[in-house]
């Protein structure tokens, strides 16, 4: 079982972020405000779970969440401010977009670009230790997934449909062969013997 939060008498919004080790697309953050009392007995970590699983959480998250949003930041912004910045920026625009004003953020990771207004406090691993961020993280892979594969369709040769994006031998074969697309982050170096540096 997770925990509910770090301050009981506050409104915390788990934060978390989704595609930063991609050779393409967005990064995506979600911010996750959830009741005082939510329990879910397979909420966790996005990357721990199936697919059908996280769809299934998607829903339930929408559905019960007190309040959830989603921020993006497209390739051409990472090139241009890194991803780091890039994932951070994703996070203000989640949390700015809350329908419900946070008093504190509960942020997966070790690292983040303090809000003016808001307090927070960075949980390495945190998407398994609180269900704020776990809901966070499923909300941000669902939604890239999504995107991701809706683009495959218009780019079918790096086959996101399948990889979302991620440095798969068959999509960095794609890129030698048929050069990077609009979406593709050229700010994320490749050498042919499949690998890339930030």
């Amino acid at each position: 079982m997770l925990k509910n939060h770090l301050h009981k008498h506050k409104t915390e919004a788990g934060v978390d972020e989704a595609g930063r080790g991609c050779l393409a697309g967005p990064v995506f953050a979600a911010a996750v405000i959830l009741p005082p009392d939510y329990s879910n007995d397979i909420l966790t970590d996005s990357k721990k779970l199936t697919k059908k699983q996280r769809d299934t959480l998607r829903q339930e998250i929408e559905k019960n969440a007190t309040a959830w949003a989603i921020g993006s930041v497209d390739n051409h912004t990472i090139d241009k401010i890194n991803i780091r910045n890039a994932s951070y920026l994703a996070m203000h625009l989640a949390v700015n977009k809350l329908t419900t004003q946070p008093e504190f953020l509960l942020v997966d990771g070790n690292g983040f670009n303090p809000m003016k207004k808001i307090p927070h406090q960075c949980i390495i691993k945190g998407d398994s230790v609180y269900y704020s961020i776990a809901a966070a993280s499923i909300l941000a892979k669902t939604h890239r997934d999504e995107y991701m594969e809706k683009m495959h369709e218009h780019h079918p040769v790096y086959q996101w449909k399948k990889n979302k994006g991620y440095g798969t031998q068959k999509h960095i074969d794609a890129i030698l062969r048929y050069g990077r697309s609009s979406l593709h982050r050229f700010s994320f170096k490749i050498n042919r013997q499949y690998k890339f540096d930030f």
